[in-house]
């Protein structure tokens, strides 16, 4: 018979893996409480959550819904859902792991929109800047080629009303 904390935890996994379709596994082992926690909290700030569990139970929650992720559970391993913003959530990883000294957490796969990627997927991923960023950069970029569209259109308007003047 199963242990009553693990049922509960299993259940657990599998309700916070509902409509989920970006995650990343990673290695925790060496960070300290108050870095965990940190962590926790910058990860939620970007619409995250991290997940410590047994890898065995992360292990049946993930393929339940058809994801085998059974080379990338060795050693300690949490789950890191991604529900708003992937980039944001890789990045917040990304730069923790560059400020400590070994790296920690260190990514180990992932799931990016129902695709398995690999470490140099989500390093890229975390390269690129968060959601917000992108979106302002795309704003900024159609509304360069705009006003540029406005400037031709006004000059192009000129030059037909300067002809109809002449003539």
């Amino acid at each position: 018979m199963a242990n009553e904390k693990n049922t509960q935890t299993l259940g657990s996994l599998r309700e916070s893996l509902t409509g989920i379709e970006t995650f990343y596994v990673v290695d925790y082992q060496g960070l300290t409480a108050g870095q965990l926690t940190k962590l926790r909290q910058d990860i939620r700030a970007k619409g995250g959550q991290l997940i410590v569990a047994k890898n065995t139970l992360i292990n049946l929650a993930l393929q339940n819904g058809g994801r085998d992720f059974t080379d990338a559970l060795k050693g300690p391993s949490a789950l890191v859902l991604a529900q708003d913003d992937p980039a944001g959530v890789a990045k917040t990883l990304s730069d923790a792991a560059r400020g400590n000294d070994r790296g920690i957490p260190a990514m180990k796969g992932g799931l990016v929109e129902g695709q398995r990627v690999d470490v140099r997927v989500i390093e890229r991923l975390a390269s690129l800047g968060s959601k917000q960023s992108l979106q302002g950069e795309f704003v900024g970029v159609l509304s360069a080629h705009l006003s540029n569209f406005v400037g031709i259109l006004e000059a192009y308007r000129e030059k037909l009303g300067g002809a109809t003047e002449a003539a």
